[in-house]
């Protein structure tokens, strides 16, 4: 790595710049009235996924006044929406037109850039430590983090995530994009799921077996190119931050965090410096997932902060997720769709595929993959492609299909009529066993495993709730998104979160303390239950857990 003195002729566009670029772009909304954390913003910045409103009207929403539940202000706007509300948006922060993101992506892979140190960085202008982080309005409880999913979700989470952490034995650096609910003004909730091979998750494991805990920063608002390299999955032993300088064409400053030993980015915005427990696990949800359903109460890491650092002029980051589509799909949407394509073209040799098309719209593009093939392709090479892309990610590809130019993947229609004239499914059909579930919620039947299958989609048992805030919150809302002269919206089903019978009085009153701005006491109902024996992911009431359900 090269080191120089802190310059700021940086070479690449940091926050502020992307909203500058938004901002001329007509990308923007720009609220300036006072708005509720706990209960308002989240289900007004969701009404433009739910409510008709085409993608193409779709905005990033900045929040320049906002308060909380219990009548606090906040100093530190809050942007939402910024990086992927649409690929327009998308394309904006890489600095490419949305016709060339693939190219840029292969382009970033195939050649990373190395990260440059510099002694001084805007991240470290202002830094908390010690007593500073501890209490009511201190730490991370100063920082005006939403309520994702009003009435379900149990706490205020931080979900524009870069989450960087070292390997041990190699020292090579990861960083991923990993929720973290607010326990405390010094203490997160931290999941990193194991069933999805999370970098971050094989460190700690390495940290457990030294008997140490696993030193990690958590960035929240930072230039778009490491906010776009999170979420991804990029080949082991590379660091993400080298990828990102790739795609933002020059190399990312790093500094020295102040408490930890661990590089983070210059120019980010608030990077919260801690430790992760490799001992003890806690209580951590419910929270609204984006595989579109409630991720239920379970014991998870436990994140505790040794340091706050930001900006003078911070502005602090947030994505919509949850049911999609969303931020949040759309972040991967854009990137993987094209890294699928590459895959079976350039690694595998497919000929005739036009385009790879993962299905949006309440699936979270995981479930469904389409694969375009111009007319004349011969039978046996359109099976080698689905049974390549069946193989490519372990949590994509639940259904994979395959149509002609002629078929548009996002008209079910089409779809429907393809399937019941194009194929015949003593023929056509095959099924795969032995598959990871991917991203979602536990099954029930099956020993966990899951299959790719064509199989019936109605509900045969109970599942969490729809992960969107609940009908009075969404209500309210729509009062407020009205009142501000927003687009007419269009409901469309579903537009808030209800029930489907997995559920528990006892999180319905967490929900509501939440959204009352009581938090804190589900941080500690969740530290009195702090168990030693028990492996990540572990559903709460796997452990005898009393749960009056609803």
């Amino acid at each position: 790595m090269n080191r120089e003195k802190l310059s700021y002729g940086r070479g690449y566009p940091d926050l502020h710049d992307h909203i500058e670029n938004l901002r001329a772009a007509d990308l923007l909304y720009e609220i300036d009235c006072l708005i509720n954390k706990d209960t308002e913003l989240m289900p007004l910045v969701r009404w433009q996924f739910r409510g008709g409103i085409s993608e193409a009207q779709r905005k990033a929403f900045l929040f320049n006044n906002i308060t909380d539940s219990r009548g606090r202000d906040y100093t530190i706007p809050l942007v939402v929406g910024a990086l992927a509300t649409t690929p327009e948006i998308y394309g904006v922060g890489m600095g490419v037109p949305v016709s060339k993101i693939g190219e840029h992506w292969g382009q970033a892979l195939a050649s990373p850039i190395p990260p440059v140190e510099v002694n001084e960085a805007v991240c470290q202008e202002l830094f908390f430590e010690g007593n500073r982080l501890n209490g009511e309005g201190n730490g991370l409880d100063a920082l005006p983090v939403p309520l994702s999913t009003p009435g379900f979700d149990v706490a205020p989470y931080l979900t524009a995530t870069s989450c960087i952490s070292r390997d041990p034995e190699t020292g090579i650096q990861n960083m991923g994009t990993y929720r973290g609910g607010i326990k405390a003004s010094n203490r997160i909730g931290l999941k990193m799921f194991v069933n999805l091979r999370q970098g971050g998750h094989s460190h700690w494991s390495k940290y457990k077996q030294q008997g140490k805990k696993m030193p990690m920063a958590i960035i929240v608002g930072c230039p778009p190119a490491l906010a776009y390299v999170s979420p991804q999955k990029v080949r082991e032993n590379v660091d993400e931050i080298s990828v990102a300088g790739a795609l933002a064409g020059s190399p990312i400053r790093v500094v020295k965090a102040k408490t930890i030993d661990l590089l983070v980015p210059a120019d980010a915005e608030i990077v919260i410096e801690g430790l992760v427990d490799t001992n003890m696990l806690e209580p951590e949800g419910p929270f609204g997932e984006s595989h579109g359903h409630i991720n239920l109460e379970e014991f998870n890491f436990i994140f505790e902060v040794t340091a706050i650092t930001r900006r003078r002029n911070a502005i602090m980051t947030s994505i919509i997720s949850q049911v999609t589509p969303s931020e949040s799909s759309v972040i991967k949407r854009v990137a993987m769709e094209p890294k699928f394509l590459h895959h079976l073209k350039e690694h595998i040799g497919i000929k005739g595929l036009k385009h790879v098309s993962l299905h949006e719209p309440l699936t979270n593009i995981r479930r469904l993959a389409f694969l375009i093939f111009e007319r004349g392709v011969p039978s046996t090479e359109v099976w080698r492609a689905l049974y390549s892309a069946a193989h490519f990610d372990s949590a994509c590809g639940k259904f994979v299909i395959a149509v002609n130019e002629d078929i548009n993947p996002a008209q079910g229609d089409a779809v429907f009529w393809a399937l019941a004239y194009r194929a015949n499914p003593a023929l056509d059909v095959e099924i795969l066993k032995h598959r990871d579930r991917g991203h979602g919620p536990a099954l029930e039947r099956g020993d966990g495993e899951d299959t790719t299958m064509l199989i019936n989609a109605t509900l045969k048992t109970d599942m969490p709730p729809i992960a969107l805030p609940t009908k009075n919150f969404m209500e309210d809302a729509k009062e407020l998104w009205e009142k501000l002269g927003l687009p007419a919206l269009k409901p469309e089903s579903p537009w808030h979160g209800y029930s489907l019978g997995d559920w528990s009085q006892e999180w319905s009153e967490m929900g509501q303390r939440a959204a009352d701005g009581a938090y804190m006491e589900n941080g500690r109902r969740s530290a009195q239950l702090r168990k030693k024996d028990v492996f990540p992911n572990t559903s709460i009431r796997d452990v005898g857990q009393d749960l009056k359900d609803e």
